[in-house]
């Protein structure tokens, strides 16, 4: 069985970190959401608090202290929205489970339902946040068929390695990798003996998710087939039958903040470079996915700290942050084409 190329594992990773990571950070809320509502719905008792704190945090809680039927009292944290309305000394309305010999107690105003949104809202934004970036891989799928299916026609391609003199950006990938494409039967100077300046080929920058095989193009421009039309993004297929998945629009003139190697890229290995014992032990090369490994790490750490500085500390808050950072990092990460 052929083994998927790079490309295509970096598309499986970004696809599967997104849609999993989404999965369990929407599920563990909605979860929540639900367990929370039907613990409400068998809240019947009602009985009168007192607030005794307001303002607290960033969404300006309450703090209320209220006694069930029993004679319990207990001093609890609600979240409202109506903050002008329930400020310290007024009474606070709470419904609660007469059954439960702990009883948690809710807002006994069917409209005050912080607590819930608290859990429903973040899924529903995490959605928007992160099924586009699904989405942009089904788009980069669906767009390298589609350009591989149009006519082909042969070229040179030189490659090069480029560098963004911008880096903004913490999570794209700071190099990139371009096809400088020219045709390859352009005419001879010798044929248009009319012509005082030699002819110069006519150049196009492609940019492509690294290869192996491209390491192999040291000598000077290949031969390459480049399916294409028009300024869309163009596969080019090597010699050996390499396909590579394009990066944005073919263009015109080279990039812009970025920084070309002048000459072709080889990638050298300085394993190459010694000769070594037939007994010795080679070390494996970094792995591909270990960067993205690095910022999955990042991403739980700053999760934690927000679910303490954001969340307020709670458990459903702090898992939430620690499933959906990492996977928001992974995911750009992925999506920024790394290549080792």
């Amino acid at each position: 069985m052929r083994r998927p190329g790079p490309a295509l594992r970096v598309a499986l990773l970004g696809f599967t970190v997104t849609v999993v990571g989404y999965a369990l950070f929407a599920g563990w809320l909605v979860g929540h959401a639900y367990a929370y509502e039907h613990a409400r719905d068998r809240a019947t008792a009602t009985a009168t608090g007192l607030v005794v704190e307001d303002g607290i945090g960033d969404d300006e809680d309450i703090r209320v202290r209220w006694t069930d039927a029993d004679g319990h009292p207990h001093v609890q944290r609600f979240g409202v929205y109506d903050t002008d309305r329930y400020t310290e000394g007024k009474r606070f309305k709470v419904s609660y489970d007469p059954a439960e010999a702990d009883p948690q107690g809710f807002p006994a105003d069917r409209d005050e339902t912080a607590a819930e949104d608290d859990c429903w809202v973040p899924a529903v934004l995490g959605g928007f946040v992160l099924l586009p970036l699904c989405g942009i891989w089904l788009w980069r799928g669906l767009r390298f068929r589609l350009a591989a299916r149009r006519p082909g026609h042969p070229m040179t391609a030189a490659v090069r390695r480029g560098e963004r003199l911008n880096r903004g950006n913490t999570f794209q990938n700071p190099n990139s990798t371009w096809l400088v494409l020219s045709e390859a039967d352009l005419p001879e100077q010798a044929d248009r003996p009319e012509a005082s300046e030699p002819v110069k080929p006519t150049e196009r920058w492609q940019r492509v998710m690294w290869h192996p095989a491209l390491d192999e193009l040291t000598d000077g421009p290949a031969p390459v087939t480049v399916h294409a039309r028009g300024s869309r993004p163009a596969v080019v297929r090597l010699s050996d039958g390499t396909r590579l998945v394009p990066l944005g629009r073919l263009r015109r003139k080279p990039p812009t903040k970025v920084f070309l190697d002048d000459h072709e890229v080889g990638r050298l290995d300085l394993r190459d470079a010694f000769v070594r014992p037939a007994d010795a032990e080679l070390r494996p090369a970094r792995p591909w996915w270990l960067p993205g490994a690095g910022f999955a790490a990042l991403g739980t750490a700053l999760g934690v700290l927000g679910g303490f500085l954001i969340g307020g500390g709670t458990p459903v808050a702090v898992v939430a942050f620690v499933l959906f950072t990492p996977t928001l990092f992974t995911a750009v990460w992925s999506l920024s084409a790394p290549q080792p």
